[in-house]
């Protein structure tokens, strides 16, 4: 005897492995990166970030790999990132840029200099 499987169960069992659209990682060129450099010689780096709505409710990661050391937090209510908590980074440091959602997380690593990054100065893993 065969068995037949109701239809509403197929769809509902079938939409449960529908894979999400992945959202875009930090784009290099969004990026802006203001480096200060205090009486001690330290160097630190704010990055700001416009506005995507990709990064809804979502959390910025930056992690100087030179060092090993980061800082995180929210991505701002209006989507967009920063200026964040000073990172303890020089120029030609590599920064890893995360930006983790509730449901995805993305990140793209830029060799660091003042201003705008250069999308073609990425890191070497």
């Amino acid at each position: 005897m065969r068995r037949l499987v109701p239809f509403g169960l197929v769809i509902a069992l079938s939409s449960c492995i529908t894979p999400s659209i992945p959202i875009p990682p930090p784009d290099p060129d969004d990026m802006t990166f203001d480096i200060t450099i205090d009486g001690n010689g330290s160097s630190n780096a704010v990055l700001t970030y416009p506005s995507d709505s990709n990064y809804a409710s979502g959390t910025v990661y930056l992690q100087n790999r030179s060092t090993g050391f980061g800082v995180f937090q929210p991505v701002n209510s209006d989507d967009s990132i920063g200026p964040t908590q000073p990172l303890a980074a020089k120029a030609g440091d590599e920064v890893i840029v995360t930006i983790g959602t509730p449901v995805q997380t993305v990140s793209t690593c830029v060799v660091l200099r003042q201003g705008i990054q250069d999308p073609t100065a990425l890191c070497t893993f």
